[in-house]
């Protein structure tokens, strides 16, 4: 079995598990920020342009909203455990980084259109952390996001029209002004580990793409 096999064994089981970032290397990156890395594997390229509604209704761009290190995740706000439990710790970290004097912004975009409006999404991220920002969109604008950065969601069909569930992927992923996306967190990382890697990736950081 060649090594290049085995790279994109390992690459795939990752991608499916939803455990293990993959990403890459861009050409003239650093050696800092692959080292900050920690050993995550190669793979397909995670994260690009989407256009989304925010909280206000206003319609942006990551161009938009992007503008600074952040904290990127993919959930619902009628999620009954996870999404609340991963923001949360998210916030946390944010909240860490910021006592080191870091400012990183905690983003949530939406994956359930149908009831996760603006004002839904402004009382959910409001009570997680002051600077969190919510995105929706349409069906297919959500769709288009979920998709650049590899992400799944499926709803579950038990026939209720307004009690369902979604199964989704938990993955948070760091972006940094300038380079996209750089690391995915797992759910399994604790706020002082991601407080940790976000820091080694926003110091070793180019200086015009920091903020």
């Amino acid at each position: 079995m060649t090594k290049t096999y085995v790279a994109l064994t390992a690459a795939v089981v990752a991608a499916l598990l939803g455990g293990t970032a993959l990403y890459i290397l861009r050409p003239g990156e650093s050696d800092a920020l692959a080292e900050c890395r920690g050993g995550q594997i190669a793979g397909a390229k995670i994260g690009g342009p989407f256009e989304l509604i925010d909280e206000t209704g206003t319609t942006v761009t990551d161009a938009d909203v992007l503008i600074k290190p952040s904290l990127v995740y993919f959930g619902y706000t009628f999620c009954p455990d996870v999404c609340p439990l991963d923001n949360a710790r998210n916030a946390e970290a944010v909240d860490i980084l910021e006592t080191r004097g870091l400012e990183v912004q905690p983003v949530f975009i939406s994956i359930d259109p149908e009831r996760d409006t603006p004002e839904t999404l402004a009382d959910f991220t409001d009570n997680l952390h002051p600077r969190m920002i919510g995105l929706t969109g349409t069906p297919e604008q959500v769709k288009a996001a979920s998709q650049a950065y590899k992400t799944f969601y499926k709803k579950q069909d038990d026939g209720d029209p307004d009690y369902y569930l979604i199964d989704h992927s938990t993955s948070t992923y760091l972006t940094l002004p300038g380079i996209g996306f750089v690391y995915a967190f797992r759910r399994e990382d604790t706020p002082e580990q991601m407080a940790d890697r976000v820091a080694c990736f926003v110091k070793n950081a180019p200086a015009a793409q920091k903020n």
